[in-house]
């Protein structure tokens, strides 16, 4: 029997909203409102806020907690102080990606993880298989994910009134969070990392204050061009800038460096983490493949997941395969990443991407595909 599809305790205001609802990772998300395109300019030029509440929240905490954390994820969370947040991995011991996650320090010996919506489950089982066997002190795993909802939100306006939300959060530095409250209510975390290519928020609070936290932030907004956003912008947006999606750019089977992510990972930090010695050897080795960012240079149907990429001329072969495209609406062509094999991830590259049975000519380029204007 399939499983009921979740709903977020921002559901009926999508309704109200007349959002177009669709399955999302088991739940059922806002995919658009006003349509992708308009809500994608409104991030880059002015502000757009999404409900992000199906992605899940843990929080570790005891005197272990920072030691048992370095040893579950590529990143070196030692670097950290109080308020600060970094991008993540974690890994099996063969490198495969279970999940990226972005994890904030909130105190010397609390910590809170954000997680993949589809991968809360899968997530929790491996935090809970590593503190099994852990003996490095005293560690406390919760998980919140049913008890927390979140906001995202993003565009160059949204410095300009988030300090009517919670005030004093306009000087927050990139990826920095503080801990606060909303008209009275319980605890609400804020950070500001964003997911779009834009400056931007997160706001994490708990399921009963969401909805005023949603209706007072649209009303603050109101008069800096901010629009409610779904799903669609939000994976154009990020696919202009690059960002993976798990499932997408990153699986079991796809390692950080293998997505081109090795800036995140620390593979010479003093402790030992899990996967270490994988990374090492593809390091060693040589990748044999890479996730690469490319661009249709002819007339074309947008690029989409899973179409093929072939190598051009006499002998083409399929050299992999496209793990995120869309039609940019910024640049106006057809932009995606693929996972190609080694010999064909340079930079200039000509290669074909199969759509609808016909090959069409594309270019391995630079990543971010979308730079913001001087």
């Amino acid at each position: 029997m399939t499983a009921a599809l979740k709903r977020t305790p921002l559901y009926e205001s999508h309704q109200k909203l007349n959002a177009r609802i669709v399955e999302f990772g088991g739940w059922e998300m806002p995919v658009q409102y006003s349509g992708i395109n308009e809500e994608h300019q409104a991030v880059r030029e002015a502000a757009g806020l999404f409900d992000i509440s199906h992605m899940g929240e843990f929080f570790l905490e005891g005197e272990g907690a920072e030691a048992f954390l370095n040893h579950a994820v590529s990143n070196d969370v030692s670097k950290l102080l109080p308020g600060q947040g970094q991008y993540a991995h974690l890994l099996t011991e063969s490198a495969g990606t279970v999940d990226d996650l972005y994890l904030y320090k909130i105190s010397g010996d609390r910590w809170l993880l954000i997680v993949n919506a589809s991968r809360i489950s899968e997530d929790w089982e491996h935090f809970q298989g590593l503190h099994a066997s852990w003996k490095g002190g005293e560690v406390r795993l919760t998980n919140q994910s049913d008890f927390m909802s979140g906001l995202a939100l993003q565009g160059p306006n949204a410095v300009r009134f988030v300090d009517e939300i919670f005030e004093g959060a306009s000087g927050l530095k990139k990826n920095d969070l503080y801990t606060c409250s909303f008209q009275g209510g319980g605890e609400v975390w804020v950070s500001r990392t964003g997911y779009t290519g834009e400056d931007g928020f997160e706001f994490f609070c708990s399921n009963e204050d969401v909805v005023a936290l949603w209706e007072a932030t649209l009303k603050a907004g109101a008069g800096q061009g901010l629009i409610p956003c779904g799903l669609g912008a939000r994976d154009t947006l990020r696919t202009e800038v690059c960002y993976p999606l798990y499932g997408h750019e990153l699986s079991l089977d796809i390692s950080p460096l293998e997505a081109g992510l090795g800036f995140f990972v620390s593979v010479d930090k003093e402790c030992d983490f899990i996967g270490r010695e994988a990374l090492r050897k593809q390091k060693a080795e040589g990748l044999k493949k890479r996730v690469v960012a490319f661009r249709m240079t002819g007339k074309a149907a947008p690029p989409r997941e899973h179409y093929p990429v072939w190598s051009t001329g006499e002998g083409a072969a399929q050299i992999g395969h496209v793990t995120s495209g869309t039609r940019s609406p910024s640049l106006k062509e057809g932009v995606g990443m693929a996972l190609l094999d080694i010999d064909f991830a340079k930079k200039g590259t000509a290669i074909e991407v199969e759509i609808r049975g016909r090959r069409f000519p594309a270019e391995v380029v630079s990543k971010p595909l979308y730079r913001k204007p001087a």
